[in-house]
């Protein structure tokens, strides 16, 4: 019997092509194992220090999993080998490769090439914040803002990339930080909502300095920023495209990209349950109410991603759901309300604020100003409800 299509193409993959991209994931997994094993079993963030290459490499790794809160190394190398995997498949056509890279744009390598060196001169910069302050910081947010999405905008080359990597570095890295330490601390509020909200302003930014730069064209191609499927979406694509949230906030949106990252979550967590979610010991837990989230809000908007091609309902998986796990140390009920709320609430305002920006700045804008915006209405709410609970 043949088994049913994933990626809408019948072609086989060659076994032997199959071979290289397994026998990679493997060997580095195999290296994550002996170099990444937790020292003490208990969560120490990177203390900034760049000589510290042992604690460089596992805050590099853990960086593209604190978009979804894991902050775990082997986390991080599970999604980037499931990502790699996925790019191997599509790029044989086989039909197991899932929903499209960098939502279908065929730009995934650029765009974690940004990343990647968006990541690397946030901490040449900023690393600073972390050895003063003795406390996290958010220096992961290139993996998640303008270094992505210029590449996406614009198009390949060494130039977006360069630019989305500085820009992430000297705009957007900063007004994160700042958000963080002299706004949420202050008042309260879950970091995340300082993270996101500098993201936003920081991405706005970013984009008028874009503009100004000589890889500008006269129609930017903002379209890549879209994924292209065909309208026909059933039971078992939107069971897929909730998969495919878990890991479309660092722009890979692919079920292979997710299932790497949750299994190499759930693999930290067993051999160091202490050092996924920031030591939280609620992995299960957060991971439960972003899989409500998910389901919530695909059940809410099936719809908009039919007749839109793209619907951000992944906004509540990296904002409101796992802030409610860490602000209520996993009890139950806040959390399904925050997975319930964000769901109702954050995709429809995320679009409704990327609708109105200008021609050629990124939708993510509008993704992560809600992830702001709900995060600091709901969970504050949520916490007078479990007070007076």
């Amino acid at each position: 019997m043949e088994m049913p299509s994933i990626g809408g193409s019948r072609r086989q993959l060659p076994a032997m092509d199959l071979r290289i991209p397994v026998a990679a994931g493997a060997s580095v997994a195999i290296g994550a194992l002996a170099v990444f094993w937790p020292d003490n079993g208990s969560y120490t963030p990177w203390s900034g220090e760049v000589t510290d290459w042992a604690g460089l490499a596992r805050w590099f790794l853990s960086a593209w999993t604190e978009p979804v809160f894991y902050t775990s190394a082997f986390a991080g190398v599970g999604l980037l080998i499931g990502a790699m995997l996925a790019y191997c498949l599509a790029t044989v056509q086989s039909r197991w490769r899932g929903i499209g890279l960098a939502c279908g744009s065929g730009l995934w390598p650029w765009t974690v090439a940004s990343s990647a060196l968006g990541l690397v001169l946030s901490n040449l910069v900023w690393g600073w914040t972390l050895r003063e302050t003795g406390v996290w910081q958010p220096t992961f947010v290139p993996v998640v803002s303008i270094a992505p999405t210029v590449v996406l905008v614009y198009g390949a080359g060494w130039r977006p990339a360069l630019a989305g990597a500085v820009l992430s570095a000297v705009i957007v890295a900063p007004l994160s930080i700042a958000a963080t330490h002299f706004l949420c601390r202050p008042l309260g509020l879950p970091p995340v909502a300082g993270v996101t909200g500098g993201m936003a302003v920081g991405a706005f930014l970013s984009f008028a300095v874009c503009r100004l730069l000589p890889f500008h064209p006269a129609q930017p191609n903002a379209d890549g920023a879209q994924e292209v499927e065909a309208p026909g979406r059933g039971f078992l694509w939107a069971l897929r495209r909730i998969l495919a949230d878990f890991s479309e906030a660092q722009f890979f949106g692919n079920e292979w990209a997710s299932i790497g990252l949750i299994l190499g979550a759930l693999l930290a967590s067993f051999i160091a349950p202490g050092v996924p979610a920031y030591g939280s010991a609620q992995l299960l837990m957060m991971i439960a109410g972003q899989g409500v989230a998910a389901m919530v809000g695909m059940a809410l908007w099936h719809r908009k991603w039919a007749q839109n091609g793209f619907y951000p309902t992944f906004v509540p998986i990296v904002s409101v759901v796992p802030a409610a796990t860490l602000a209520f140390n996993g009890s139950a009920i806040p959390i399904m309300g925050s997975a319930v709320l964000g769901a109702l609430i954050g995709p429809p305002l995320a679009a409704a604020i990327s609708a109105r920006l200008p021609e050629g700045y990124h939708p993510f804008i509008g993704n992560v100003a809600s992830m702001a915006i709900s995060t600091a209405a709901i969970i504050p709410v949520l916490g007078l409800l479990h007070t007076a609970s």
